[in-house]
């Protein structure tokens, strides 16, 4: 079966097998592979934000770069089932010496990065506008140095719009059909610049997206809440402050998109900061292996039955809206 036919098909499988899953809780059903997935090319990172897990120095696992043929390894036996390919996870993707060889092995297949745009070089901006990259996500937290370096410690506002206007530019200049976001993480620092941002977002000619903001310090939600409910995650019950979900026993993230850390331990989803729930291990395994396997079967179960029982459940955003522009 050629993979324009696999795909859809795979598509068909997953689905049914995540609906499936969901009205019979007791047992799991799994009938295809991964419609996408997220791969971190490094933990590593050159900012210091307070409520990053890599930024803030609060990750315990190991720090490295993912070897490039354990990514390819990855991605050939995927390709045929994928829509999608995030590069990054924790840390700074560009960061990586041969990021933009992870860029191109991905040709194909829809492909997203996120960065903090201070790689953003004339000489970068030009090869990733070029390097088939589908979607390229920039995040930009404050109009000014002042209100975003409340968050992006150590980061320089001119450095990133100097970035943001280099690949504009480059995609005017090839025609790109890439996709330029800008992603605001809203706060009680810069909510007031919100105008500011969506004025910049229009003379780059890129989108954006306002963002509420993950606080892994609990202690400091009340520091980081933004005056306006809209892009409240939190919300204060009983003097203490719990994310605004219900947390409904499912999650289809178990079912699409998995994500690979840096040395090849598959978790089952982006808010395994610290890789404490590891399915398998792509450097002893297959990944259909530990897609079907045990872990994945148990794990998949004990979401079904009481999400709210998970530790990294407890501070996950799906199902709240983000508001868009």
């Amino acid at each position: 079966m050629s993979i324009a036919f696999k795909k859809p098909v795979n598509l068909m499988f997953t689905g049914f097998s995540w609906l499936g899953s969901i009205f019979n809780s007791h047992r799991t059903f799994i009938r295809g592979m991964p419609i996408a997935v997220s791969t971190e090319l490094t933990n590593y990172c050159n900012l210091k934000c307070p409520e990053c897990s890599s930024g803030s120095g609060q990750m315990t696992r190991q720090r490295g770069f993912m070897d490039i043929t354990l990514f390819r390894k990855a991605i050939d036996e995927l390709r045929p089932f994928l829509f999608n390919v995030n590069l990054y996870f924790q840390g700074e993707p560009m960061m990586h010496p041969l990021f933009f060889s992870f860029v191109e092995y991905c040709r194909g297949i829809r492909s997203t990065v996120s960065t903090n745009g201070h790689f953003l070089t004339p000489e970068y901006s030009e090869r990733i506008v070029k390097s088939g990259l589908s979607h390229l996500i920039v995040s930009l937290d404050g109009a000014d140095q002042d209100c975003y370096s409340k968050y992006r410690v150590d980061g320089y506002f001119e450095k990133v719009i100097d970035g943001l206007n280099l690949v504009s530019v480059a995609k005017r200049r090839y025609n790109s059909p890439m996709k330029l976001e800008i992603q605001f993480l809203v706060n009680r620092f810069n909510e007031h610049q919100i105008p500011q941002i969506k004025s910049i977002a229009g003379k780059l000619k890129a989108s954006l997206r306002l963002k509420s903001m993950q606080i892994i310090n609990r202690e400091n939600t009340h520091l980081w809440l933004p005056e306006s409910r809209k892009f409240r995650r939190y919300e204060e019950k009983e003097g203490l402050y719990v994310i605004k979900n219900n947390l409904p026993d499912r999650c289809a993230r178990l079912w699409f998109n998995p994500v690979i850390t840096w040395d090849g331990k598959v978790v089952p989803c982006c808010f395994d900061k610290d890789a404490d729930h590891i399915m398998g291990d792509l450097n002893i395994d297959s990944f259909r292996d530990i897609w079907n396997g045990p872990r994945y079967r148990v794990f998949r179960r004990a979401i079904l039955r009481d999400r709210s029982m998970i530790d990294i459940c407890r501070n996950c955003t799906s199902g709240l809206q983000e508001a868009k522009y």
